[in-house]
């Protein structure tokens, strides 16, 4: 048989095998490939990373995520595994998955400093964050991530909140007025107030006036739609075991996040609706500012920040698509927190949400403990007057101390996961033993990797914080002992996680601190006295 003949024989068996192979082989072909593929990534994982201790696996399909998920307190369930484990050790997720937890503060240092690098979002995170955020700061990694937190810092320097700061305290000053008309209707003496929504309308309207210069009249009751949006999502029922099936499952096959629920469908509710004001925002102040009515005033805000970014002679020159995410990101207790349209909503998201509960946590502790409530209102009367921006962060210790119990006990992110890009090798403060019972000083981590870093469980964990480490007391911030020696360790601001640390350490914190003291300060101050929590 000639080349030729051979050839054309071999090409006609190959279009006969072809013919013959239907939808279903394959299917599954490329499932043994990927089966194969997992295998192989999973081997390499467990040759090249340390064998923690880990707990039991009770169950194939959700490991201790669904116990973890609809944990009222997940913090402490972390805090009981560190003290049998170790400050290092494997839980079993979804799916027959497992995930590092770190405990240590040597750990958590060395982890936070290759945040988007070494260290970067699962595929699920940046999927999340992709559809609803797009491709702002919360979803970038590496050098992206760098340029673009590059563009924002400006606005959240100490100069810009200061020049902002006065936002806070008109926002509280109405906020005080309103209670005392509430109680003034009422007996004259007292009245119960919804906490949480008023806390709410603080945050959206001093977002609105110091982020994009816009007056969203929540608090002078005045109709938004964002505001009824954000008051629907927050009164939703509890995700329902279906949800949350979906959502942990989403966690290995991100796919199935598309998968449209109650929930879903409320929070895409809420994004388009936070696209339509942003959009008209920015159009807002880029005509403003092309008539010369902000005569460069807009620069202080963190619109005029990012629509200077996006000017072609701006050294902070970011793309379209990134101006458009931007300002959603700031995460205001975090967070941070979560590119111009994009970044927006992340702003108004973080700014109405995360601030919002802590503040309310703040009145709720001081509710609950009136000897604390009765010092604080104590220091305010003899300061006198309304604080500078300097003398907010520096004047006022004991208020400076209930803020920060607060943003101890109450972090607004309680984990924070990611994987590993790369190999890498984690120090430890103390040794912790291996699965094999060896006593090891470090870590090795194969690429693929799924880490979690406890938040809640560092701020409150009694190895850490000593044995009242569960207690509300702000007296632990007014000494230089009374941050215990093991808490010292704790690399972030004031040693909390509550801001995260690193690379992705909350832009907004300064703004978020100024915030929430400066709300505090005339409620604890009105004129009905001392705050009570509702039976």
């Amino acid at each position: 048989m000639d080349t030729h003949s051979f050839l054309t024989q071999a090409y006609d068996n190959m279009l006969l095998v072809a013919r013959s192979v239907t939808v279903l082989d394959a299917a599954a072909v490329i499932a043994v490939l990927w089966a194969l593929r997992a295998a192989i990534r999973a081997a390499r994982k467990s040759l090249r990373t340390t064998r923690l201790r880990a707990l039991p696996r009770t169950g194939f399909m959700w490991g201790a995520s669904k116990q973890l998920f609809e944990s009222t307190d997940p913090g402490s369930i972390y805090e009981a595994w560190a003290n049998e484990y170790g400050p290092a050790y494997e839980v079993p997720t979804t799916f027959g998955g497992n995930k590092m937890v770190l405990c240590d503060a040597k750990a958590i240092a060395h982890f936070y400093s290759r945040d988007t690098w070494t260290y970067i979002h699962t595929d699920s995170s940046r999927h999340f964050t992709e559809r609803n955020f797009g491709k702002g700061i919360l979803w970038a990694q590496g050098e992206v991530h760098k340029r673009q937190r590059k563009s924002l810092t400006p606005a959240f320097s100490h100069a810009a909140i200061r020049n902002i700061s006065h936002v806070f305290f008109n926002s509280a000053y109405k906020t005080k007025a309103a209670w005392e008309s509430l109680i003034d209707e009422s007996d004259g003496s007292s009245a119960i107030i919804e906490v949480q929504n008023w806390m709410n309308h603080i945050s959206l309207d001093t977002i609105g006036l110091a982020g994009f210069s816009h007056d969203f009249g929540s608090l002078d009751g005045k109709p938004a739609s964002i505001t009824n949006v954000f008051d629907t999502f927050g009164a939703s029922p509890k995700r329902s075991t279906v949800n949350v099936g979906l959502f942990l499952l989403a966690q290995v096959f991100p796919i199935l996040a598309r998968i449209p629920t109650s929930r879903s469908k409320l929070f895409a509710e809420m994004q388009q609706t936070m696209r339509d004001i942003s959009v008209k925002l920015l159009e807002r102040t880029k005509r403003e500012k092309e008539e010369g009515v902000l005569d460069g005033k807009e620069e202080k805000s963190i619109i005029g920040v990012l629509v200077k970014a996006k000017d072609a002679d701006s050294d902070l020159h970011l793309t379209t698509e990134e101006v458009l995410a931007q300002a959603s990101k700031i995460n205001l207790v975090n967070i941070l927190m979560l590119n111009f349209l994009q970044k927006m909503r992340v702003l108004l998201v973080a700014g109405y949400e995360t601030t919002s509960i802590s503040m309310t946590w703040a009145l709720l502790e001081l509710a609950r403990n009136p000897h604390i409530q009765s010092k604080l209102r104590e220091e305010l009367i003899a300061f006198g007057g309304e604080p500078t921006y300097d003398q907010l962060n520096n004047g006022l210790p004991y208020l400076d101390g209930v803020v920060h119990e607060i943003l101890r006990l109450y972090p607004a992110l309680n984990i924070i996961d990611r994987v590993a890009a790369e190999d890498d090798i984690i120090p430890l403060s103390e040794p912790v033993r291996t699965k094999s019972g060896e006593v090891v000083d470090h870590i090795s981590v194969a690429a693929g990797t799924h880490i979690r870093i406890p938040i809640s469980c560092i701020n409150r964990s009694i190895s850490v914080w000593g044995p009242d480490a569960k207690v509300f007391r702000p007296e632990r911030w007014l000494t230089e002992d009374g941050i215990p020696k093991k808490a010292q360790e704790v690399q972030g601001h004031r040693h909390l996680l509550t801001f995260i640390d690193g690379p992705r350490t909350c832009l907004g914190k300064g703004f978020a601190v100024a915030e929430f003291k400066v709300c505090i300060m005339p409620i604890v101050l009105q004129k009905a006295g001392a705050l009570t929590a509702a039976p």
